[in-house]
């Protein structure tokens, strides 16, 4: 659907994206397959156009979150292996079979139930397998005293006759943190992920073809080795964070409004709800249509700036479900129908993020599917998305 006014936007920039995937694909060498994760809605930048240029810059696999995040993307022409991190009920199995979609194996239980079900449809389920080796969350135990049944649990899972076990995986959970101890704790992990590859590859009779634990973290800041034989960056392929800039990554990105309407107000004036900021002189007021309901945090009230073609303005007082205010005093250019970066080229969600106490992702995917996203190409718009149901 066509959005019938520009209030308030995001500009996906395929360029940038495209950037992105070289520099990355560039970093990790020839011989390593790139994963492009792709779920929830590519963090808000849209799977379907993401995905669709990922598939045709030569990536080689997708992850998801479920199994509609996936069927989406295959009714909408994507060809290229897609892999579901998350919970897939018994029940999907043969829609799993008939979309050709590979799923996450996270412990013994629920291979027994996939491969009953795979079993039913005379067919066999490509699957990954997940090790739990420190993120305390999903994946199959394998420290410590869990070690040798984690290996006994994934042997017998990659024998199981429904079951294609192509690949093998983990997840790290401190590998874009700094200090020591992080790296000691990464490197633990790392450890204990081949050891229990090696354990089973060796009772199996077989290797396995796809081992995978690099997210953005081990691919800004770990050796090559940690890339295996494919890696998952994240936040990297979409140009944020701390490691974006020094890898020449740039935002794919950029969310923009303009101003509606100005008001001037004399000192001692209460602005928005609760009164928590009051002008103290004859201050200008721009009304911007973005508010909690679009995506920004009403944590960021009166602490965060939007960006102008005057510079910086500073959000005024709290921001409401609808809009938020800017003092614009000393921008006499600055009018209404004005163009205002929230996030992007000019305005860092880095900061953004930091002010808000959070991560440039929670920032992206907040943006709300009233905010249409378009899409550029050499700074041309080539399409279009707006999420509303009319």
């Amino acid at each position: 659907m066509e959005s019938t006014l520009r209030r308030t936007w995001a500009e996906i920039d395929l360029d940038a994206l495209e950037n992105n995937y070289h520099r990355l694909k560039e970093r990790i060498g020839d011989n390593v397959k790139f994963l492009g994760v792709v779920k929830a809605d590519a963090y808000g930048h849209g799977s379907v156009i993401c995905s669709r240029k990922l598939e045709q810059l030569g990536a080689d696999y997708l992850a998801v979150s479920s199994i509609d995040e996936a069927i989406e993307l295959r009714v909408n022409k994507i060809q290229m292996p897609i892999l579901i991190l998350g919970h897939t009920p018994k029940e999907q199995v043969a829609r799993l079979i008939e979309f050709d979609i590979t799923q996450a194996v996270t412990c013994w239980a629920k291979a027994v139930e996939f491969n009953e079900e795979a079993q039913k449809c005379g067919k066999k389920l490509r699957v990954h397998i997940k090790l739990d080796t420190g993120m305390s969350r999903l994946g199959f135990l394998c420290a410590n005293e869990n070690f040798e049944s984690g290996v006994e649990g994934i042997t017998k899972t990659c024998q199981l006759p429904g079951l294609e076990a192509e690949g093998i995986f983990t997840h790290f959970a401190v590998s874009d943190e700094p200090g020591e101890e992080c790296a000691e704790y990464t490197r633990n992990q790392f450890e204990l992920f081949n050891r229990v590859i090696h354990a089973v590859e060796e009772k199996w009779g077989r290797k396995f073809s796809l081992r995978h634990c690099a997210n953005t973290g081990a691919v800004a800041c770990y050796p090559k080795e940690y890339y295996m034989d494919m890696v998952r960056p994240g936040l990297l392929l979409y140009g944020y964070g701390e490691f974006a800039e020094e890898l020449g990554l740039q935002p794919v990105m950029s969310l923009k409004t303009n101003i509606s309407t100005i008001k001037i107000y004399p000192a001692g004036t209460a602005i928005s709800y609760g009164g928590i900021f009051k002008t103290e002189k004859t201050t200008r007021i721009g009304v911007v249509p973005y508010g909690y309901a679009d995506g920004f945090f009403r944590s960021l009230s009166n602490k965060c700036s939007l960006v102008t073609k005057e510079g910086k303005a500073k959000q005024r007082g709290k921001i409401c479900m609808d809009m938020c205010m800017i003092d614009i005093t000393d921008m006499p250019s600055v009018d209404v129908g004005s163009e205002v970066e929230i996030f992007g080229k000019q305005n860092s969600i880095n900061e953004l993020a930091e002010l808000a106490g959070t991560i440039p992702y929670e920032l992206t995917c907040a943006v709300s599917k009233r905010v249409p996203r378009f899409y550029q190409e050499k700074e041309e718009i080539i399409e279009k998305e707006l999420l509303l149901r009319w």
